[in-house]
């Protein structure tokens, strides 16, 4: 992944599917364009109507397969997930936190993605800044709701703490989730050795810094479209 002079992180997988897209960094310039969903760690997908507005107010994934108009959706500890049919004639941005995971946010995202494209077309994606295992540190009540979806998955993703307690890495599951959806290896790119919680001088962080965090943005539009210059849309929680 490359950090532009505007503050946004790409990843060649998506540049290579002709998509203007970015991943945010606490110095990203504000953009104006890309359609967000008000956020509630859910499942739910939105989509671009006819003339770039959302089909509902409330989403954690947002579709756009429309030329000109771009998604997004923000961050301060969550995973972010840009991604892209091959032909770049769709895209999803997804917000997963533990609920959206325990939910199947992923999952939908992809879903829905697919369903814009030819039979067997591929799928890429990218997975941006996030918190790390090194400073998510979570109970049995976020523990169970994951074990019922990933089994074993959700030890292979974390460790023990203290009593009744785990470091978990939600990166690690989401990657799981784009695997299951039939992303490949090959089409998945993961943004390693950050963590937002860390990273103070270039990610926000909501565990950091609690109500004082601010927000990253993540955007993406289909092919053929140019890159936003400012934001607008929905405020949305991270």
């Amino acid at each position: 992944m490359r950090e532009s002079a505007s503050g946004f992180i790409s990843h060649p997988l998506l540049s290579a599917a002709g998509v203007a897209h970015g991943f945010g960094t606490r110095r990203a310039a504000e953009t104006d364009g890309p359609a967000r969903p008000r956020q509630v760690h859910g499942a739910a997908v939105a989509r671009l109507g006819p003339g770039g507005e959302l089909d509902r107010e409330q989403a954690d994934a947002v579709l756009s397969d429309r030329p000109g108009f771009g998604v997004a959706i923000v961050t301060a500890d969550c995973v972010p997930i840009l991604a892209a049919l091959g032909s770049g004639r769709a895209v999803v941005a997804i917000h997963a936190g533990w609920r959206g995971l325990a939910a199947g946010v992923v999952g939908a995202g992809i879903a829905a993605l697919r369903a814009q494209g030819q039979s067997g077309e591929r799928v890429v994606a990218a997975v941006g800044p996030r918190i790390g295992r090194c400073c998510y540190e979570v109970d049995a009540p976020v523990m169970d709701p994951l074990r019922s979806r990933f089994g074993s998955g959700v030890d292979a993703a974390s460790e023990a703490s203290r009593a009744g307690h785990w470091w978990l890495d939600l990166g690690q599951l989401v990657a799981t989730d784009l695997g299951r959806s039939g992303v490949a290896a090959d089409d998945l790119g993961v943004l390693d050795g950050v963590c937002t919680a860390c990273g103070k001088e270039r990610f926000e962080s909501f565990r950091r810094d609690g109500a004082e965090a601010g927000r990253l943005l993540h955007y993406i539009q289909p092919a053929g479209s140019p890159p936003p210059a400012r934001a607008q849309g929905i405020a949305g929680g991270a």
